[in-house]
Formats: C-alpha cells, sequence, structure tokens
C-alpha cells in the first residue's frame, strides 16, 4: 500500500505566499525577478524589441533554464478563471 504524501511544513508568522517582485529598468529591455520567502524562483525579461522570455527554476536546484513565451503551454504556477464575463 502506498504511503500518504509528505504534509508541507507549516507557515510561520512571517512568511509569504505572495511572491516578491522586483523590477530593473534597463536602456534595452525590462527585468522582472520573482522570489518567494527570498528564494529566486522565475526571471521574465522583456528586451525593447521582441517577445519577452523567462528564466525558471523548474526543479528547485537553483538553476534558471530559459523558456520563450511560447514554450510555456503548461505554466510553473497554476492559474485559474474564477470570473468571465
Amino acid at each position: 500500500m502506498d504511503q500518504p504524501p509528505q504534509l508541507p511544513e507549516r507557515m510561520e508568522s512571517g512568511d509569504s505566499i505572495e511572491p516578491d517582485i522586483n523590477i530593473i529598468q534597463e536602456d534595452d529591455r525590462t527585468i522582472e525577478e520573482y522570489r518567494v520567502n527570498g528564494q529566486l524562483y522565475m526571471v521574465k525579461v522583456t528586451p525593447l524589441l521582441g517577445p519577452p522570455y523567462y528564466l525558471i527554476d523548474t526543479d528547485g536546484d537553483g538553476t534558471l533554464e530559459s523558456r520563450s513565451q511560447d514554450q510555456l503551454d503548461a505554466p510553473a504556477v497554476p492559474n485559474w478563471i474564477l470570473l468571465e464575463w
């Protein structure tokens, strides 16, 4: 019989579930750094010309892998439509 999944650690009062976003504006691009509890998990780079691209830590090892907009068919963070009209 399979073991039940491990429960996540309890959140402490200072922990945040919302990402911290640091926006860096440069001459030829805008860089958005996404962090949760100080851990960098995604960087979005929007060049002045061309489509944006993403660097995402998909496996949590601290190394960011590159993804273009059309490669993001399954986003790392789940999104749901709650209302639409």
